[in-house]
């Protein structure tokens, strides 16, 4: 198998992937596609060591930026919002207050912290544990491909 038969399959998703593995070198871990409430779903979500908690939307285009409806409401679910983007973005499309993330499928850079607004201790509890049981429900799937990560 080539390497590039191990990427993710779309933009968005090499994105994700390139900064997941960015991200250890904070000692951040990370997971994809967490839902904190109904009707919403983060592309990244990262946990440091402290229990800082770190969204992360990827954009892939200009066009996916524009769409994009919902990136307000993740912010009262993290201490830090960033969006990850490829080199080639229009990155002044993107909202002044935000952070911001240089990725590809293999690496990332931040180039600009977003703000930090820290988290009520218990809106950081529930989150806390929602990114755990959503961890361990992916490696749970990983490990036993025929049971759903996400049946009750």
């Amino acid at each position: 198998m080539s390497l590039d038969e191990s990427l993710p399959p779309m933009p968005g998703q090499r994105l994700a992937r390139g900064v997941c593995r960015a991200l250890r070198q904070f000692d951040f871990v990370a997971v994809e596609e967490l839902v904190p409430a109904p009707g919403l779903r983060v592309d990244v979500m990262a946990l440091g060591p402290k229990g800082e908690i770190w969204v992360i939307e990827c954009k892939s285009s200009r066009a996916d930026y524009l769409t994009d409806q919902k990136w307000q409401g993740y912010l009262e679910w993290c201490d830090r919002f960033f969006w990850a983007v490829d080199q080639d973005f229009p990155t002044d499309l993107l909202p002044d207050g935000t952070g911001l993330i240089i990725a590809d499928a293999y690496d990332a850079e931040i180039l600009r912290m977003g703000p930090e607004t820290p988290l009520a201790g218990a809106r950081r509890k529930v989150m806390v544990q929602k990114f755990a049981r959503h961890a361990a429900s992916r490696l749970q799937a990983f490990r036993d491909p025929g049971v759903s990560a996400f049946s009750v």
